[in-house]
C-alpha cells in the first residue's frame, strides 16, 4: 500500500505563510542537499529530490499555491492521461511536446501544471505515523495506552464537502471541467493548469467558513491503543481508518503505531530471552550457595550457585523470559554470574587471605594450566 503524498510545505520545510522568497530559498537548499549526484549512495535521494521539485512547482506559482492551500493534493489529481472530452485529438503531440519544453524552460514558460486536470473530487487521507515508547514490563504484560494524535478530521459544518451547507461543487466555468486551459504561443500550443480551479475541474461557489473550503480541520484526537504482550522495538500496529480524514468525502488514511521498548536497568532482551548479570561474592562462588534474582513479572527466584563457579557461568531459568508476540510460549531467563573480588579489606581479612593463599596451591587449575603454557612458549622462543 503506497503512502499518501506528503504535505508540500513539509517537503520544503517551510511554514504555510512563508513568503515567495522564503519558499525559493528553502527549495534551493533542499535541491542542493538532495541532488542525486551528491547522494550516489542513497537510493531514496532521487525520489526525495523529485518530491522537492514537485512541491516547489506548485508553491512558487501563486494560482497553484492558492488551489493547494484550499484543496490540498486533490487540486492536482487526475494526471495527463485523464479524459479530455472533445479535445482528445487536438494537438496531443503539441501538448506532450510542450511538457518536454516546459521541463527545459519551466520558469520562462511560467512553470508546469502539477498533474493537470482530473475531475477527482474525493481524496484518501494520508497515513499517519506515531512513535510510542513502552517499558519492558509493559511489553511483557501488554497494556492499554491513551495517546493524543494531531490529525485532520472531516469538517462537521459542511459534512466534509468544503462547501457552505454541504453543497455540491460546480463545474469550473473557465476550463469547462477540464482542469487545463490552452493558449497559443506562436508555433506552440501551451497547456496550463486552470488558474480558477487549480486543475480540479470543479469550483466551490460558497466555501465553508469553518474549514475555508478544505473539507477538514486540524484537531487533536485521544485514542486508546491496545499494546499486545511480546511487542519489541520496531513492532508496527495498524489502526485502520484512524489516519488523516479524506478530502471532500474521501476515505480516511490509517494510523501506524511504531513501538520502541525502553532499555531496562536490570534485564537485557534478546528476542524472547532475557539476560541478567548477577554479581556473586568470591566466597559464594568458591563454596557454592544460593542467590535471589528478580524476574520480569515482578517476582523473585532462588538460584543455586554450584561450588567452584567461575565468572561467565550461565544458569537458565526456563519460562521466565518474554512472551512471543503471537503465541503462548515464554522464553527463558539466562543468569550470568560475575564473581566479585572483595575490596577495602581490613588487616584481619588480609591476614586470613594470606594464610588461605599458602594453603591453596592446588585450587586454581586454570591458572596453573595457563602459566605452564606460558613457560613452554618462552622455552620455545629461547630454543
Amino acid at each position: 500500500m503506497g503512502m499518501a503524498k506528503r504535505d508540500f510545505y513539509d517537503v520544503l520545510g517551510v511554514a504555510r505563510d512563508a513568503s515567495a522568497a522564503d519558499i525559493k530559498k528553502a527549495y534551493r537548499t533542499k535541491a542542493k542537499e538532495l541532488h542525486p549526484d551528491r547522494n550516489k549512495d542513497d537510493p531514496e535521494s532521487e525520489s526525495r529530490f523529485k518530491e522537492v521539485n514537485e512541491a516547489y512547482d506548485i508553491l512558487k506559482d501563486a494560482d497553484k499555491k492558492a488551489a493547494y492551500d484550499r484543496f490540498g493534493h486533490a487540486a492536482f489529481d487526475g494526471g495527463m492521461g485523464g479524459p479530455r472530452g472533445g479535445h482528445a485529438q487536438q494537438g496531443d503531440f503539441a501538448s506532450s511536446f510542450s511538457d518536454v519544453f516546459e521541463d527545459l524552460f519551466g520558469d520562462f514558460m511560467g512553470g508546469r501544471g502539477g498533474a493537470g486536470g482530473g475531475r477527482a473530487r474525493a481524496q484518501r487521507g494520508s497515513d499517519l505515523r506515531y512513535n510510542l515508547r513502552v517499558t519492558l514490563e509493559e511489553a511483557f504484560k501488554g497494556s492499554q495506552k491513551q495517546i493524543n494524535v494531531p490529525t485532520s478530521v472531516a469538517c462537521n459544518s459542511c459534512n466534509g464537502t468544503g462547501a457552505e451547507g454541504g453543497a455540491e461543487p460546480v463545474t469550473c466555468p473557465t476550463c469547462s471541467g477540464m482542469g487545463k486551459v490552452r493558449a497559443q504561443q506562436g508555433f506552440f500550443t501551451v497547456e496550463r493548469t486552470c488558474p480558477t480551479c487549480g486543475g480540479r475541474g470543479q469550483t466551490i461557489k460558497n466555501p465553508c467558513k469553518v474549514c475555508h473550503g478544505a473539507g477538514r480541520l486540524e484537531k487533536d484526537r485521544a485514542l486508546s491503543v491496545n499494546i499486545p504482550a511480546g511487542v519489541e522495538t520496531g513492532t508496527r500496529i495498524r489502526l485502520a481508518g484512524e489516519g488523516e480524514a479524506g478530502l471532500r468525502g474521501g476515505p480516511s488514511g490509517d494510523l501506524y503505531i511504531f513501538i520502541e521498548v525502553r532499555e531496562h536497568p536490570i534485564f537485557l532482551r534478546d528476542g524472547v530471552n532475557l539476560f541478567c548479570r548477577v554479581p556473586i561474592a568470591m566466597t559464594t562462588a568458591a563454596l557454592g550457595g544460593e542467590v535471589e534474582v528478580p524476574t520480569i513479572d515482578g517476582g523473585r527466584s532462588r538460584v543455586r550457585v554450584p561450588e567452584g563457579s567461575q565468572t561467565g557461568k550461565q544458569l537458565r531459568l526456563r519460562g521466565k523470559g518474554m512472551p512471543a508476540l503471537r503465541g503462548t510460549a515464554l522464553g527463558d531467563m539466562l543468569i550470568e554470574l560475575a564473581i566479585e573480588t572483595p575490596v577495602n579489606l581490613t588487616s584481619k581479612q588480609k591476614e586470613l587471605l594470606r594464610e588461605f593463599e599458602k594453603l591453596s596451591e592446588e585450587n586454581n587449575p586454570e591458572g596453573r594450566s595457563f602459566f605452564s603454557k606460558v613457560r613452554n612458549f618462552w622455552d620455545g622462543m629461547k630454543g
